[in-house]
């Protein structure tokens, strides 16, 4: 709880244009007593402070700076968010003060683990690390309670899993991930302590492998997907913008000498790019990337290869494949894309550039 008693005397003090030693006659105090007040030496009796507010024409509540504090379970969770957002130390205070309130509650104390555990991080601080795991270790128990299907029992041991590294127990650390790794959720982090953090480089390798191809078919779909969310605004600038970025990434992977699924994405990609550019009123532009689109179309499907051996950096067993929902070939897919995009001029000019294909 916070009180603003001493600034908002002197406050009121000079709105009714009052010096210490007029404030203090009306009080009969000493002026120095009312200086004391208001460099918060000393604090005023509560008789005192109930003559001032009826001086002031104000409530004692506004006199004293005092706001209640929202205590509901929601609003708690909510301040817990705000101060760790902006790496307020008040989080940790709020924290316990929250777990005295609501000691049963797995939503508190999962956030309350939550901000033990950036602290700890942050401060590589080994006390807030143990009481984070602490935390965690409870949560799970009150796990049946939880209704946000966002969150589960592996991010639960993945956040373990970060505290024990905060404490030098990478090996448990990494068996938690291993334990836990549904869908590969943890392949990035288990390559990055198997070989950063455990010297182990060769057995980290398949994980970061599997974690990069992984991340490929998300940004794929996090790409296409925004463009269609600009489009649907009118912000054609940022459809192209992230079309073109996404791009970009792709390139950087790709080998040159050989034909591979990347052709087929990055096709799609050029596709987006081009819907992005005609209405933003750049045809041209958008006929050159339809022209490569079209291109890469054909170099795909004259001998299609949808496994990863030839992507750079990528060392995955030779029997990994990535595919795409849109059409078993290149050109199936490239139609598909275009169908959704319901723009008449890019259907159009594809009918042009398809001669290429």
């Amino acid at each position: 709880m916070e009180l603003h008693l001493s600034e908002n005397i002197r406050a009121c003090r000079k709105e009714r244009r009052l010096t210490q030693e007029q404030l203090a006659e009306v009080l009969g105090v000493t002026a120095g007593a009312v200086y004391k007040w208001e460099s918060g030496l000393s604090m005023p009796e509560l008789n005192l402070i109930v003559e001032m507010a009826d001086f002031f024409d104000i409530s004692v509540d506004a006199l004293l700076g005092y706001r209640m504090k929202d205590n509901r379970l929601s609003a708690t969770v909510e301040r817990l968010n705000t101060c760790c957002r902006r790496l307020d130390p008040a989080a940790l205070r709020e924290a316990e003060a929250a777990l005295k309130k609501y000691p049963q509650s797995f939503e508190i104390v999962y956030v309350c683990a939550e901000v033990y555990l950036i602290f700890a991080v942050g401060e590589h601080d080994k006390v807030k690390a143990r009481r984070a795991l602490e935390l965690l270790e409870k949560s799970l128990l009150l796990l049946p309670q939880n209704t946000d299907p966002s969150l589960g029992e592996h991010l639960i041991f993945g956040n373990m899993a970060e505290a024990y590294g905060l404490l030098g127990n990478w090996d448990k650390g990494i068996e938690l991930l291993k334990q836990h790794n549904v869908g590969g959720i943890f392949n990035d982090s288990i390559g990055a302590i198997l070989s950063i953090y455990l010297d182990r480089p060769q057995e980290a390798e398949p994980f970061l492998s599997d974690a990069l191809l992984s991340n490929l078919a998300a940004l794929m779909n996090t790409v296409g997907g925004y463009v269609f969310v600009f489009s649907a605004r009118g912000d054609f600038a940022s459809a192209g913008g992230i079309a073109q970025w996404g791009l970009d990434q792709f390139t950087g992977l790709k080998k040159p000498e050989a034909p591979d699924f990347l052709d087929k994405a990055m096709a799609l990609l050029r596709i987006l790019l081009a819907h992005s550019l005609l209405n933003c009123g750049k045809p041209e532009e958008a006929r050159r990337e339809l022209t490569e689109a079209a291109g890469l179309v054909r170099r795909f499907d004259a001998d299609p290869d949808y496994g990863i051996g030839t992507i750079r950096f990528a060392a995955a067993p030779g029997d990994t494949n990535l595919h795409d929902g849109l059409g078993s070939t290149a050109a199936e897919s490239a139609e598909t894309l275009i169908r959704q995009l319901k723009n008449e001029a890019l259907g159009t000019l594809w009918e042009e550039c398809k001669p290429y294909v």
